[in-house]
């Protein structure tokens, strides 16, 4: 399997989770302070909203790698 094919594949299926999920949320840690034996951490929930073209454009990008790939 070559390398293009590989990229084609990982393209579709990460479009086809972008569709299937829509967003995915992470959390990080913003703030941290030491103050004596106390320690405060401050995390906060981020969520990214994937947009339902960039999921399409993967798949439809994976496709084409995939068709050229295989007429060599």
């Amino acid at each position: 399997m070559d390398s293009m094919r590989i990229v084609a594949i990982v393209l579709i299926i990460a479009g086809a989770l972008g569709l299937a999920y829509g967003s995915f949320s992470y959390t990080k840690e913003t703030h941290d302070a030491k103050i004596g034996p106390v320690e405060l951490a401050v995390k906060e929930k981020e969520t990214v909203n994937v947009p339902q073209w960039a999921g399409i454009a993967a798949i439809v990008c994976g496709g084409v790698l995939l068709l050229a790939g295989s007429r060599r």
